[in-house]
């Protein structure tokens, strides 16, 4: 039962929902005295609206904007002084995995990734949240949860009674959820590669915005498609309106100077057109009429078949495609088909090898081809036959494997990038696209560890955070293609195959071997260093033994190693050997990329014996030899042994 509102009426809003109702185009959004953001008037053009003649006004121009947006810029480009510590503990094959899992924000991973994966990423795919009028969980101090607003809008009371109708509505404003997405979007373009693909999961809610948005981000000139996924294939018939049955993928590219959309591969459909009726060496072909519609010079002679004598002369109103001469040299190189008995009217032969590797993708990807959410959800009890899913919403990993294909290549080590991971739908489908063409793609999934709800089948299963149910799906998913593969490997090949493309025994014993299934944790967490490294003209006298160790007492050496990772630049899957020298710990990072150790007392000879392998990059902690005069001399033992290698100190 619904309470009474227990206050006067807002006249003001009324107003507001009235001038809605004769002027929509005059509501617009803005911040009140507070800074909270509220539905307004626009004075100048509602005046327009009530004036016979040209209102003066400001200076109108093209753009997307919005209360918030410079805010969004400037947190955009604002620095950040956070790391990523690794969690091998939840990893899988932490020691050999080219695969990342990042657990926190992904604004802060966005911006922590900057200087490794610049311009280095070649596909992105994000499925952000949809702006239904349900919470934001992105906390970036422009995004208001909507308990909170429902309050302050005197639509709930303390204990949480509605006191008004339709609050999802009321609370969903467009300008918190671009403010949220700007940039991210932003950063993100910065890793594209210049050949690099986009690929954006969104409803109708924001599919305008998001657009307008991107042209800005990407630039107009790099829109590919808005793309129509019919994720549903049945009528809601309780449907307040209209049974919704799509989404839209909208795809960019960093340039379209690039030719950055691959083809799809064709399908046994369209090569079973093509047969061999006349056993031709060059292999199957399909008949292609040998004239056209329309007149046209030198077009209009007798074709003679060599093998019954027949003339055949194009039809009225036609012509043959090639000039006599043309069409004779096609006859004598077995191109020209006049069926089984020689009487039939001539056709070109189109031979399977000739023609185009592939096809163009449509613009309307339907359910049979790239699946549904059912077909999602009937995906997923494969890896959960313990109970209910953990996860409401997944996509389908055949329409994230269309966008792998469009984007990718399998002989390349193309990275994919999604940060907005949620059930890790593209991890699994990396996975799999590379178990199925033996690929070598690598992915990185970012997924803020939002809690689950309690009263969720995911939080009854176990699950306390997205993030576990992503790394949990991935598990089970590689452990399940291996088995798959494994299988395939001991069966024979002309047995029904496991995937869309068939393997042979020896293909697929090949494929187990090098496929990656593994993945490396990292968790978002503040700096390893203490705060007074950062401010150190805030130290007091008395607090000076704070900064005699600046390094966290916690870190770990690992968590240094990966710190310094992100500071120079280095790929976060980079291989990491661990020796003793000396009994102290020292890493060597992809052989020679890296030489660091985090010990405490290193010596001269220490120094010596790390600069002889000539690594490209030396780092040691600032406060970790044995005394200032080793510290003084470590740049002159480098510059006799390793006059090339970079050294720095931690």
């Amino acid at each position: 039962m619904d309470k009474l509102k227990m206050h006067s009426p807002d006249g003001v809003n009324d107003n507001v929902r009235k001038i809605a109702a004769l002027f929509p185009n005059c509501i617009t959004e803005d911040r009140d005295e507070t800074g909270k953001l509220r539905l307004s008037v626009d004075s100048d053009r509602l005046r327009q609206e009530l004036s016979t003649v040209l209102v003066e006004g400001p200076a109108e121009r093209y753009t997307l904007s919005w209360p918030g947006k410079n805010e969004s810029i400037l947190l955009a480009n604002a620095p950040i002084a956070k790391t990523l510590r690794p969690c091998e503990a939840e990893s899988v094959d932490f020691e050999n995995t080219r695969n990342l899992y990042i657990e926190g924000d992904n604004l802060d991973v966005l911006k922590l990734l900057q200087e490794t994966y610049l311009g280095g990423i070649k596909m992105m795919y994000i499925d952000q949240p949809y702006n239904t009028g349900n919470d934001f969980i992105y906390e970036d101090d422009f995004a208001e949860d909507t308990e909170s607003f429902l309050k302050r809008s005197l639509q709930k009371d303390e204990e949480g009674n509605r006191m008004v109708a339709n609050p999802d509505s009321n609370g969903r404003f467009h300008s918190d959820w671009l403010s949220m997405m700007y940039p991210r979007l932003k950063l993100a373009r910065n890793l594209l590669r210049a050949d690099g693909v986009i690929f954006m999961s969104v409803d109708d809610n924001e599919v305008h915005n998001l657009r307008k948005m991107c042209d800005e981000i990407f630039g107009e000139q790099n829109f590919v498609a808005q793309v129509v996924w019919e994720k549903m294939y049945t009528t809601k018939n309780d449907a307040a309106k209209l049974s919704q049955c799509h989404e839209y993928v909208l795809v960019y590219l960093k340039s379209i100077a690039t030719q950055s959309i691959q083809l799809l591969p064709r399908t046994q459909e369209m090569d079973a057109r093509y047969t061999n009726s006349d056993n031709d060496p060059r292999g199957p072909w399909k008949a292609i009429p040998l004239y056209a519609k329309g007149e046209r010079k030198n077009g209009r002679y007798a074709v003679v078949s060599p093998v019954s004598g027949k003339e055949h002369w194009p039809g009225p109103d036609s012509h043959w495609l090639y000039i006599e001469e043309d069409t004779k040299k096609l006859i004598a190189d077995n191109r020209i088909y006049f069926g089984r008995d020689g009487n039939a009217q001539p056709n070109i032969k189109r031979f399977l090898t000739e023609v185009q590797q592939g096809t163009k993708a449509k613009t309307l990807w339907k359910h049979s081809e790239v699946g549904s959410n059912d077909s999602a959800k009937r995906e997923l009890r494969e890896f959960y036959p313990e109970g209910k899913l953990p996860f409401d919403f997944p996509k389908p990993t055949t329409l994230l494997k269309r966008m792998i294909l469009l984007s990718t290549q399998e002989n390349t080590n193309d990275l994919i990038l999604d940060f907005f991971s949620g059930s890790a739908t593209t991890a699994h489908a990396v996975i799999k696209q590379n178990a199925e063409d033996g690929g070598n793609r690598k992915f990185i999934m970012v997924q803020l560890p939002e809690p689950c709800d309690e009263k969720s089948e995911a939080f009854k299963a176990g699950y306390k955070t997205i993030a576990e149910i992503g790394k949990e799906r991935i598990r089970r998913a590689g452990s399940k293609i291996k088995a798959e593969l494994a299988e395939k490997q001991a069966k024979d090949n002309s047995q029904p195959g496991l995937f869309d493309q068939k393997l042979s025994p020896a293909s697929a014993s090949s494929v187990v071997k090098k496929l990656d299934t593994g993945f490396r944790v990292f968790k978002v967490d503040s700096s390893n260093m203490k705060d007074v490294y950062y401010t150190p003209d805030a130290l007091k006298q008395d607090q000076l033994e704070l900064f005699k160790d600046h390094i966290k007492e916690d870190r770990r050496p690992e968590d240094l190693l990966f710190q310094v990772f992100l500071d120079w630049g280095i790929d976060l899957a980079s291989p990491i050997a661990k020796e003793t020298i000396f009994g102290k710990t020292v890493f060597f990072v992809d052989e020679n990329v890296l030489a660091a150790c985090f010990d405490k007392g290193i010596s001269e000879d220490m120094v010596k014996i790390i600069a002889k392998r000539k690594p490209i990059r030396a780092v040691f902690r600032d406060d970790g030899f044995d005394s200032d005069s080793v510290k003084i001399n470590v740049e002159q033992i480098f510059r006799m042994l390793s006059p090339d290698t970079e050294v720095k100190t931690l």
